[in-house]
């Protein structure tokens, strides 16, 4: 049964051609052309089988891009974030030091400077 090439136009059962893919154009016209099963042509399998594939592959894509995008958020938000207390005095006391290195470190009396 799926050895041979039903030809609707021609109306006879021809070998299929192994070595090919698609059946040649000499031997059955495409859209003329069934295989496995009677109804269904050869355009239909085609574009039917190209919209799986498609729709597979952007689904691939966009699953992709979402893992992605989830894993790179956290690892900033781990990385931006001290999660002990002794980490964020650290980072407050490295804060601080660069502040009073670039002279922008704020202190609580402005006018303390003026008065010596």
């Amino acid at each position: 049964m799926l050895q041979c090439l039903w030809c609707a136009s021609s109306r006879r059962c021809v070998p299929y051609p192994v070595r090919r893919i698609l059946p040649p154009a000499d031997l059955c016209e495409l859209r003329s052309a069934r295989w496995g099963v009677c109804w269904v042509n050869f355009e239909a399998l085609i574009i039917a089988m190209s919209v799986v594939g498609g729709m597979i592959l952007i689904m691939l894509v966009v699953c992709c891009c979402c893992c992605c995008k989830k894993k790179s958020k956290k690892q900033v938000s781990e990385w931006a974030v001290p999660s002990s207390p002794k980490e964020r005095a650290e980072m407050k006391s490295r804060h601080d030091e660069i502040r009073r290195k670039y002279g922008l470190f704020k202190e609580e009396n402005p006018y303390a400077k003026f008065e010596n």
